[in-house]
């Protein structure tokens, strides 16, 4: 995948995709209220291009989370949002019969899907069940955690399924960074001594079930982590767009591996339909210059020669000499303005 365009034509992230995915915490809204610019501009991108939602949170349902954007003022129904619970419960009936009784570890969301898919919930290890999911919910405590121990533990994989919606350390609420549904798996992890299966990003399952519902052939994905939504859509050969607005933002680009790397590095979602300036080379590839902002290596050195018109270009130009490198971020010397 490529990690910059490099030809002279003017482009735009929107150029020839015929999906538009966005991830929603961090990208959408943090917690109940809107991303600054983030509705209207999806708004105006669904006039071209259709446009789905994808998030790892398992707490809510397709509908609630399509309540949510409509109150937002986005134009999006159910069928829009493809969540962590739904490519779970996929992945979760490819290793146990139909109908089979499952302890369901999380909230409403995880508890929809599983009864869809014509499964009986159960929320105690005493019911025997086929398998554990687990999911996301803010009231999710250790009671729930300590009866996924009691049924999984001395139980391999085969005799009794773990799957788990996501692995995500932390999420973007209104207060703050709070510790998400890694942190929840992580505590069963340590009581039984496995890990489970994952549905949602970086694995891509999820990716898998957006592009087959939708149909599409050059999808684009949004997202603002690197280690869940940039690492997953490279893993699913989707071009990609880190957005400025919620977790990752210059200092984790910048050291960002070559798995975890986007295609687009966007300031906020007005920047979808804006032109994307070409990263342009010297010949030795140690000098990288995005619009008017020229960045080089020298030895060690990662030095500003040119500060330029914008500071979101300055990191662009940044990001590219470092990655064009190949060199591990710890032995370079990087200004602490340019990730500050």
């Amino acid at each position: 995948m490529a990690l910059f365009r490099r030809t002279a034509e003017t482009v735009t992230p929107l150029d020839g995709v015929d999906l538009v995915l966005a991830d929603l915490d961090g990208v959408v809204y943090k917690g109940p209220n809107p991303i600054p610019h983030a509705v209207e501009s999806l708004n105006g991108v669904s006039e071209r291009v259709r446009v789905g939602y994808i998030t790892n949170n398992a707490a809510r349902t397709d509908a609630s989370v399509a309540a949510h954007l409509s109150q937002l003022g986005l134009h999006a129904q159910p069928s829009d949002v493809v969540t962590s619970p739904q490519a779970a419960v996929r992945l979760l009936a490819r290793h146990v019969p139909a109908g089979s009784r499952i302890l369901v570890v999380g909230g409403d969301g995880l508890v929809d899907e599983v009864e869809k898919a014509g499964f009986t919930v159960t929320r105690s290890a005493d019911d025997e069940p086929a398998a554990v999911i687990q999911g996301f919910a803010p009231e999710v405590g250790w009671v729930h955690l300590a009866e996924a121990a009691f049924a999984l533990q001395d139980r391999t994989e085969d005799e009794r399924p773990w799957v788990a919606t996501n692995t995500d350390w932390t999420i973007p609420v209104a207060r703050g960074i709070a510790p998400g549904n890694g942190t929840l798996v992580s505590a069963v992890h340590t009581a039984i001594g496995r890990l489970p299966l994952v549905a949602g990003k970086p694995e891509i399952a999820i990716f898998e079930e957006a592009v087959a519902r939708f149909g599409a052939a050059k999808p684009l994905f949004i997202g603002d982590r690197l280690d869940t939504d940039i690492l997953g859509a490279n893993r699913a050969g989707i071009d990609s767009v880190l957005v400025l607005t919620g977790i990752d933002r210059a200092k984790q680009l910048i050291a960002a591996d070559a798995n975890s790397r986007p295609t687009f590095i966007l300031e906020d979602l007005r920047g979808l339909t804006e032109p994307y300036p070409q990263t342009v080379f010297s010949k030795d590839g140690l000098t990288a210059t995005v619009g008017t902002a020229t960045v080089r290596i020298a030895g060690n050195e990662v030095q500003v020669v040119a500060d330029g018109d914008s500071e979101l270009d300055l990191l662009r130009a940044t990001c590219a000499v470092i990655w064009n490198s190949r060199r591990a971020i710890y032995g370079l010397e990087v200004p602490e303005r340019l990730y500050s």
